[in-house]
Protein backbone atom coordinates (compact mmCIF):
# COMPACT_ATOMS: atom_id res chain seq x y z
CA UNK A 1 0.00 0.00 0.00
CA UNK A 2 1.30 3.47 -0.89
CA UNK A 3 1.61 5.96 1.94
CA UNK A 4 -0.93 8.26 0.35
CA UNK A 5 -3.35 5.33 0.34
CA UNK A 6 -2.58 4.67 4.01
CA UNK A 7 -3.31 8.26 4.92
CA UNK A 8 -6.43 8.29 2.77
CA UNK A 9 -7.65 5.06 4.36
CA UNK A 10 -7.25 6.53 7.82
CA UNK A 11 -8.69 9.85 6.65
CA UNK A 12 -5.77 11.50 8.48
CA UNK A 13 -7.76 10.54 11.54
CA UNK A 14 -5.58 8.58 14.01
CA UNK A 15 -3.01 11.38 14.12
CA UNK A 16 -4.12 14.66 12.61
CA UNK A 17 -1.82 15.07 9.67
CA UNK A 18 -2.08 18.80 9.05
CA UNK A 19 -0.36 19.83 12.27
CA UNK A 20 2.55 22.06 11.22
CA UNK A 21 4.86 21.00 14.03
CA UNK A 22 4.48 17.68 15.78
CA UNK A 23 7.49 18.03 18.06
CA UNK A 24 7.01 18.72 21.76
CA UNK A 25 9.30 20.13 24.41
CA UNK A 26 11.73 17.99 26.33
CA UNK A 27 10.31 18.75 29.77
CA UNK A 28 6.82 19.27 31.17
CA UNK A 29 5.71 22.73 32.24
CA UNK A 30 2.41 21.84 33.88
CA UNK A 31 0.95 19.21 36.19
CA UNK A 32 -0.16 17.09 33.23
CA UNK A 33 -0.39 13.91 35.23
CA UNK A 34 -3.67 15.49 36.26
CA UNK A 35 -5.84 14.20 33.43
CA UNK A 36 -8.66 16.27 31.94
CA UNK A 37 -11.59 14.30 30.50
CA UNK A 38 -13.93 16.42 28.37
CA UNK A 39 -17.43 15.17 27.60
CA UNK A 40 -19.10 17.02 24.73
CA UNK A 41 -22.88 17.02 24.47
CA UNK A 42 -23.14 17.60 20.72
CA UNK A 43 -26.17 19.50 19.51
CA UNK A 44 -26.89 21.76 22.47
CA UNK A 45 -28.07 20.03 25.63
CA UNK A 46 -31.21 21.20 27.43
CA UNK A 47 -29.83 22.24 30.80
CA UNK A 48 -33.18 23.08 32.37
CA UNK A 49 -34.34 19.47 32.13
CA UNK A 50 -30.93 18.18 33.23
CA UNK A 51 -30.47 20.34 36.33
CA UNK A 52 -34.01 21.23 37.27
CA UNK A 53 -35.24 24.25 39.29
CA UNK A 54 -38.16 22.15 40.49
CA UNK A 55 -39.23 24.61 43.20
CA UNK A 56 -39.72 27.43 40.66
CA UNK A 57 -43.31 27.56 39.37
CA UNK A 58 -42.04 29.41 36.29
CA UNK A 59 -40.30 26.22 35.18
CA UNK A 60 -43.59 24.36 34.90
CA UNK A 61 -45.40 27.35 33.38
CA UNK A 62 -42.79 27.68 30.62
CA UNK A 63 -42.76 23.93 29.89
CA UNK A 64 -46.30 22.54 29.99
CA UNK A 65 -45.35 19.72 27.58
CA UNK A 66 -41.89 18.56 28.69
CA UNK A 67 -41.26 19.63 32.30
CA UNK A 68 -40.06 16.83 34.56
CA UNK A 69 -42.73 16.16 37.23
CA UNK A 70 -41.63 17.29 40.65
CA UNK A 71 -42.03 13.83 42.18
CA UNK A 72 -39.60 12.37 39.61
CA UNK A 73 -36.79 14.86 40.18
CA UNK A 74 -33.64 13.56 41.92
CA UNK A 75 -33.41 16.26 44.58
CA UNK A 76 -30.05 17.84 45.35
CA UNK A 77 -31.45 20.46 47.73
CA UNK A 78 -34.76 22.17 48.42
CA UNK A 79 -34.78 23.97 45.05
CA UNK A 80 -32.60 22.09 42.58
CA UNK A 81 -32.56 18.51 41.32
CA UNK A 82 -31.42 16.23 38.52
CA UNK A 83 -33.23 14.54 35.67
CA UNK A 84 -34.35 11.09 36.89
CA UNK A 85 -32.13 9.44 34.27
CA UNK A 86 -29.13 10.79 36.20
CA UNK A 87 -30.04 8.76 39.31
CA UNK A 88 -26.91 6.54 38.92
CA UNK A 89 -24.78 9.63 39.63
CA UNK A 90 -26.43 10.36 42.99
CA UNK A 91 -23.83 8.41 45.02
CA UNK A 92 -21.09 10.55 43.45
CA UNK A 93 -23.01 13.68 44.45
CA UNK A 94 -23.45 12.36 47.97
CA UNK A 95 -19.71 11.65 48.12
CA UNK A 96 -19.00 15.29 47.25
CA UNK A 97 -17.45 14.47 43.88
CA UNK A 98 -19.88 16.29 41.57
CA UNK A 99 -19.85 20.05 41.07
CA UNK A 100 -22.83 21.50 39.20
CA UNK A 101 -21.89 24.83 37.63
CA UNK A 102 -25.10 26.66 36.71
CA UNK A 103 -25.62 29.48 34.24
CA UNK A 104 -22.54 28.89 32.07
CA UNK A 105 -22.41 31.06 28.95
CA UNK A 106 -20.80 34.21 27.52
CA UNK A 107 -21.71 37.72 26.31
CA UNK A 108 -23.61 38.11 23.00
CA UNK A 109 -24.27 34.38 22.57
CA UNK A 110 -24.45 32.82 19.13
CA UNK A 111 -27.23 30.29 18.41
CA UNK A 112 -25.68 28.68 15.32
CA UNK A 113 -24.36 25.17 15.96
CA UNK A 114 -21.22 25.71 13.88
CA UNK A 115 -20.26 29.11 15.24
CA UNK A 116 -21.29 28.42 18.84
CA UNK A 117 -19.13 25.30 19.18
CA UNK A 118 -16.29 27.15 17.46
CA UNK A 119 -16.49 29.77 20.21
CA UNK A 120 -16.35 27.10 22.92
CA UNK A 121 -13.54 25.18 21.18
CA UNK A 122 -11.34 28.22 20.68
CA UNK A 123 -12.22 30.13 23.88
CA UNK A 124 -12.96 33.15 21.73
CA UNK A 125 -15.32 36.06 22.19
CA UNK A 126 -18.48 35.94 20.11
CA UNK A 127 -17.02 38.45 17.63
CA UNK A 128 -13.54 36.92 17.56
CA UNK A 129 -12.42 34.27 15.08
CA UNK A 130 -9.52 32.02 16.03
CA UNK A 131 -8.12 29.01 14.19
CA UNK A 132 -6.53 27.08 17.06
CA UNK A 133 -8.41 25.27 19.77
CA UNK A 134 -7.88 26.46 23.33
CA UNK A 135 -6.02 23.29 24.23
CA UNK A 136 -3.76 23.55 21.18
CA UNK A 137 -2.79 27.06 22.26
CA UNK A 138 -2.21 25.84 25.79
CA UNK A 139 0.06 23.00 24.68
CA UNK A 140 1.97 25.23 22.26
CA UNK A 141 2.86 27.49 25.18
CA UNK A 142 3.24 24.80 27.84
CA UNK A 143 3.90 21.41 26.18
CA UNK A 144 3.15 18.13 27.97
CA UNK A 145 6.12 15.79 28.52
CA UNK A 146 7.94 14.48 25.48
CA UNK A 147 7.32 10.90 26.55
CA UNK A 148 3.53 11.24 26.36
CA UNK A 149 2.00 9.19 23.56
CA UNK A 150 -0.09 12.20 22.58
CA UNK A 151 -1.19 15.51 23.98
CA UNK A 152 -4.82 14.58 23.52
CA UNK A 153 -7.08 11.74 22.37
CA UNK A 154 -10.52 12.36 20.89
CA UNK A 155 -13.13 9.60 20.90
CA UNK A 156 -16.52 9.57 19.19
CA UNK A 157 -15.97 12.42 16.74
CA UNK A 158 -13.90 12.93 13.61
CA UNK A 159 -13.12 16.54 14.57
CA UNK A 160 -10.63 17.57 17.21
CA UNK A 161 -12.57 20.46 18.69
CA UNK A 162 -10.40 22.20 21.31
CA UNK A 163 -7.39 20.15 20.17
CA UNK A 164 -7.56 21.41 16.58
CA UNK A 165 -4.94 23.56 14.94
CA UNK A 166 -1.65 22.12 16.11
CA UNK A 167 -1.93 19.77 19.08
CA UNK A 168 -0.35 16.34 18.76
CA UNK A 169 -3.75 14.70 18.94
CA UNK A 170 -5.19 11.33 18.03
CA UNK A 171 -8.72 10.44 16.96
CA UNK A 172 -9.71 6.84 17.52
CA UNK A 173 -12.69 4.57 17.99
CA UNK A 174 -10.91 1.92 20.02
CA UNK A 175 -7.30 1.38 20.98
CA UNK A 176 -6.85 -2.03 19.32
CA UNK A 177 -8.26 -0.79 16.00
CA UNK A 178 -5.90 2.17 16.06
CA UNK A 179 -2.92 -0.11 16.71
CA UNK A 180 -3.90 -2.37 13.79
CA UNK A 181 -4.39 0.53 11.40
CA UNK A 182 -1.13 2.14 12.41
CA UNK A 183 0.77 -0.95 11.25
CA UNK A 184 -0.08 0.14 7.71
CA UNK A 185 2.65 2.72 8.17
CA UNK A 186 5.23 -0.08 7.89
CA UNK A 187 5.15 -0.28 4.09
CA UNK A 188 7.68 0.61 1.39
CA UNK A 189 10.20 3.41 1.96
CA UNK A 190 9.74 6.90 0.56
CA UNK A 191 12.16 9.56 -0.64
CA UNK A 192 13.34 11.39 2.43
CA UNK A 193 14.80 14.17 0.29
CA UNK A 194 11.26 15.27 -0.57
CA UNK A 195 10.13 17.67 2.17
CA UNK A 196 6.44 16.89 1.77
CA UNK A 197 7.01 13.15 1.85
CA UNK A 198 9.41 13.52 4.75
CA UNK A 199 6.62 15.23 6.67
CA UNK A 200 4.32 12.30 5.93
CA UNK A 201 7.01 9.95 7.22
CA UNK A 202 7.22 12.02 10.40
CA UNK A 203 3.46 11.72 10.79
CA UNK A 204 3.65 7.96 10.30
CA UNK A 205 6.39 7.63 12.89
CA UNK A 206 4.27 9.54 15.38
CA UNK A 207 1.29 7.32 14.55
CA UNK A 208 3.39 4.23 15.22
CA UNK A 209 4.75 5.70 18.45
CA UNK A 210 1.27 6.47 19.70
CA UNK A 211 -0.04 3.06 18.65
CA UNK A 212 2.72 1.28 20.53
CA UNK A 213 1.46 2.89 23.72
CA UNK A 214 -2.28 2.89 23.16
CA UNK A 215 -3.12 -0.75 22.52
CA UNK A 216 -5.95 -1.90 24.77
CA UNK A 217 -5.10 -5.01 26.76
CA UNK A 218 -5.94 -4.11 30.34
CA UNK A 219 -8.26 -6.64 31.98
CA UNK A 220 -10.73 -4.41 33.79
CA UNK A 221 -12.99 -5.79 36.49
CA UNK A 222 -15.34 -2.90 35.74
CA UNK A 223 -18.34 -3.75 33.58
CA UNK A 224 -18.82 -1.07 30.94
CA UNK A 225 -22.32 -0.28 29.66
CA UNK A 226 -23.21 -1.78 26.27
CA UNK A 227 -23.95 1.61 24.75
CA UNK A 228 -22.09 3.92 22.39
CA UNK A 229 -21.01 6.08 25.30
CA UNK A 230 -20.13 3.03 27.39
CA UNK A 231 -17.88 1.80 24.58
CA UNK A 232 -16.24 5.23 24.40
CA UNK A 233 -15.64 5.18 28.16
CA UNK A 234 -14.07 1.73 27.82
CA UNK A 235 -11.75 3.01 25.08
CA UNK A 236 -10.81 6.01 27.20
CA UNK A 237 -10.09 3.76 30.17
CA UNK A 238 -7.84 1.56 28.01
CA UNK A 239 -5.86 4.58 26.87
CA UNK A 240 -5.41 5.71 30.47
CA UNK A 241 -4.57 2.18 31.66
CA UNK A 242 -1.50 1.97 29.45
CA UNK A 243 0.04 4.84 31.41
CA UNK A 244 1.51 6.14 28.18
CA UNK A 245 0.62 9.65 29.13
CA UNK A 246 -2.01 11.92 27.65
CA UNK A 247 -3.08 15.27 29.02
CA UNK A 248 -6.64 15.24 27.66
CA UNK A 249 -9.23 12.66 26.65
CA UNK A 250 -12.25 14.08 24.86
CA UNK A 251 -15.42 12.04 24.33
CA UNK A 252 -18.29 13.25 22.16
CA UNK A 253 -21.93 12.22 22.63
CA UNK A 254 -24.25 12.95 19.70
CA UNK A 255 -27.98 13.62 19.59
CA UNK A 256 -28.69 16.55 21.91
CA UNK A 257 -30.33 18.80 19.29
CA UNK A 258 -33.82 18.02 20.60
CA UNK A 259 -36.19 20.23 18.61
CA UNK A 260 -38.86 17.52 18.69
CA UNK A 261 -39.80 14.65 20.99
CA UNK A 262 -37.19 15.68 23.51
CA UNK A 263 -38.22 13.68 26.56
CA UNK A 264 -37.32 10.14 25.45
CA UNK A 265 -34.22 11.26 23.55
CA UNK A 266 -32.70 13.25 26.36
CA UNK A 267 -33.66 10.63 28.94
CA UNK A 268 -31.80 7.97 26.95
CA UNK A 269 -28.72 10.14 26.48
CA UNK A 270 -28.54 11.25 30.10
CA UNK A 271 -28.95 7.65 31.30
CA UNK A 272 -26.06 6.61 29.04
CA UNK A 273 -24.00 9.49 30.38
CA UNK A 274 -24.72 8.69 34.04
CA UNK A 275 -24.02 4.99 33.66
CA UNK A 276 -20.86 5.79 31.73
CA UNK A 277 -19.62 8.16 34.43
CA UNK A 278 -20.18 5.49 37.09
CA UNK A 279 -18.16 3.00 35.00
CA UNK A 280 -15.49 5.61 34.42
CA UNK A 281 -15.08 6.16 38.15
CA UNK A 282 -14.91 2.41 38.76
CA UNK A 283 -12.27 1.88 36.06
CA UNK A 284 -10.18 4.87 37.14
CA UNK A 285 -10.37 3.67 40.73
CA UNK A 286 -8.98 0.32 39.55
CA UNK A 287 -6.11 2.23 37.96
CA UNK A 288 -5.60 4.43 41.02
CA UNK A 289 -6.31 7.44 38.78
CA UNK A 290 -9.61 8.74 40.17
CA UNK A 291 -7.92 11.44 42.24
CA UNK A 292 -5.78 12.54 39.29
CA UNK A 293 -8.65 12.73 36.79
CA UNK A 294 -11.28 15.42 36.35
CA UNK A 295 -14.30 15.20 34.03
CA UNK A 296 -15.90 18.33 32.60
CA UNK A 297 -18.96 18.54 30.32
CA UNK A 298 -19.57 21.15 27.65
CA UNK A 299 -22.00 21.87 24.81
CA UNK A 300 -22.34 24.60 22.22
CA UNK A 301 -25.37 26.10 23.96
CA UNK A 302 -28.39 25.29 26.10
CA UNK A 303 -32.04 25.35 25.01
CA UNK A 304 -34.79 27.91 25.36
CA UNK A 305 -36.77 27.91 28.61
CA UNK A 306 -40.05 27.56 26.67
CA UNK A 307 -40.92 24.22 25.12
CA UNK A 308 -42.22 24.22 21.54
CA UNK A 309 -45.18 22.68 19.73
CA UNK A 310 -43.06 19.67 18.77
CA UNK A 311 -42.57 18.63 22.40
CA UNK A 312 -38.99 19.84 22.18
CA UNK A 313 -36.87 22.93 22.70
CA UNK A 314 -35.06 25.32 20.38
CA UNK A 315 -31.55 26.75 20.54
CA UNK A 316 -30.88 28.73 23.69
CA UNK A 317 -28.05 30.22 25.69
CA UNK A 318 -26.80 29.57 29.23
CA UNK A 319 -26.81 26.06 30.71
CA UNK A 320 -25.35 24.06 33.62
CA UNK A 321 -22.33 21.79 33.34
CA UNK A 322 -20.80 19.06 35.47
CA UNK A 323 -17.28 18.86 36.85
CA UNK A 324 -16.65 15.46 38.42
CA UNK A 325 -13.67 13.78 40.07
CA UNK A 326 -12.01 12.54 43.22
CA UNK A 327 -10.46 15.95 43.93
CA UNK A 328 -13.59 17.96 43.07
CA UNK A 329 -15.41 19.93 45.76
CA UNK A 330 -18.96 18.87 45.13
CA UNK A 331 -21.91 21.23 45.31
CA UNK A 332 -23.90 23.84 43.41
CA UNK A 333 -21.97 26.74 41.88
CA UNK A 334 -22.74 29.64 39.60
CA UNK A 335 -26.05 31.35 38.86
CA UNK A 336 -29.36 29.46 39.13
CA UNK A 337 -31.69 30.06 36.16
CA UNK A 338 -33.64 33.31 36.56
CA UNK A 339 -36.79 32.22 34.75
CA UNK A 340 -38.63 35.40 35.65
CA UNK A 341 -35.90 37.60 34.10
CA UNK A 342 -35.37 36.28 30.58
CA UNK A 343 -33.62 38.29 27.87
CA UNK A 344 -35.01 37.79 24.36
CA UNK A 345 -36.81 34.70 25.72
CA UNK A 346 -33.51 33.21 26.82
CA UNK A 347 -31.57 32.69 30.04
CA UNK A 348 -28.85 35.08 31.11
CA UNK A 349 -25.44 33.68 32.01
CA UNK A 350 -23.65 34.04 35.33
CA UNK A 351 -20.38 32.14 34.72
CA UNK A 352 -18.27 32.76 31.62
CA UNK A 353 -17.36 29.40 30.09
CA UNK A 354 -13.74 30.52 29.98
CA UNK A 355 -13.76 30.47 33.78
CA UNK A 356 -13.97 26.69 33.46
CA UNK A 357 -10.86 26.73 31.26
CA UNK A 358 -9.10 29.12 33.62
CA UNK A 359 -9.81 26.73 36.49
CA UNK A 360 -8.32 23.85 34.49
CA UNK A 361 -5.22 25.95 33.75
CA UNK A 362 -4.47 27.35 37.17
CA UNK A 363 -6.03 24.94 39.63
CA UNK A 364 -5.77 21.59 37.84
CA UNK A 365 -2.64 21.90 35.68
CA UNK A 366 -1.00 24.65 37.80
CA UNK A 367 -0.17 26.84 34.83
CA UNK A 368 0.39 30.60 35.14
CA UNK A 369 -2.63 32.89 35.14
CA UNK A 370 -1.25 34.74 32.11
CA UNK A 371 -1.61 31.58 30.01
CA UNK A 372 -5.41 31.50 30.00
CA UNK A 373 -6.73 31.48 26.42
CA UNK A 374 -9.01 34.45 25.90
CA UNK A 375 -7.82 36.62 28.78
CA UNK A 376 -8.29 36.64 32.56
CA UNK A 377 -11.35 34.99 34.07
CA UNK A 378 -12.43 34.16 37.60
CA UNK A 379 -11.44 30.70 38.78
CA UNK A 380 -13.98 28.38 40.36
CA UNK A 381 -13.18 27.11 43.85
CA UNK A 382 -14.06 23.52 42.98
CA UNK A 383 -10.77 21.64 43.41
CA UNK A 384 -9.51 20.31 46.71
CA UNK A 385 -5.98 21.24 47.72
Amino acid sequence: MLRRDFLKALGCVPLICAAPNLAIAASPTGEYRNLLILIEFKGGNDGLNMVIPYADDNYYALRPRIAIPRDQVVQLDERTGLHPALQPMLPLWQAGEVAVVQGVGYPDPNLSHFRAIEIWDTASASNEYLEQGWLSRTFAQFPPPQGFAAEGVSIGSADLGPLAGGARAIVLNNADQFAREAKLADDAPIQRSNAALAHILKVENDVQHAASHLDGHYAFKTEFPKTAFGNAIHTAAEVIANQSGVAVVRISMNGFDTHTNQQPTQARLLKEFAEGVVALKASLTELNRWDTSMLMTYSEFGRRPQDNAGNGTDHGTAAPHFIIGGMVKGGLYGKPPALQQLENSNLTYGVDFRSLYSTVHQKWWRLPASSIPGGHFTNLNIIRT
